[in-house]
């Protein structure tokens, strides 16, 4: 049973899991606009709206957590001094997640997710 757990797998090692988030929140916060399977999605709203919330501060020691979770300077530059100061008066619901197509190769649901 898996009852209050706090994560979706999504097939991966914990490593792979954690290079995947990384990937796909520097792509989001690059682009502003993904699209992803809607597990991937959901997993990824958790962790970047997480991200937004620490950079909202925008001190130095906000680039540092930033860059820590991220490991890139132009991301973590974009989301400090440009994405996090818009969200500045929100408490939270940073992003948004449609469901578009069912992917044709495996009949997966794809999403889109974008910062509001």
């Amino acid at each position: 049973m898996r009852h209050r757990h706090g994560y979706r797998k999504l097939s991966r090692t914990s490593s792979h899991r954690a290079a995947l988030l990384k990937n796909l929140s520097i792509a989001l916060i690059e682009n502003e606009k993904i699209e992803t399977t809607v597990p991937k999605a959901k997993e990824l709203r958790s962790y970047v709206e997480k991200l937004i919330t620490a950079a909202a501060k925008g001190d130095s020691n906000a680039h540092r957590t930033v860059f820590a979770a991220l490991q890139s300077k132009e991301a973590t530059n974009k989301l400090v001094t440009e994405i996090a100061p818009k969200y500045a008066d929100r408490k939270g619901g940073y992003t948004r997640i449609t469901r578009t197509r069912i992917r044709r190769g495996d009949a997966t649901t794809m999403a889109f997710i974008e910062l509001v």
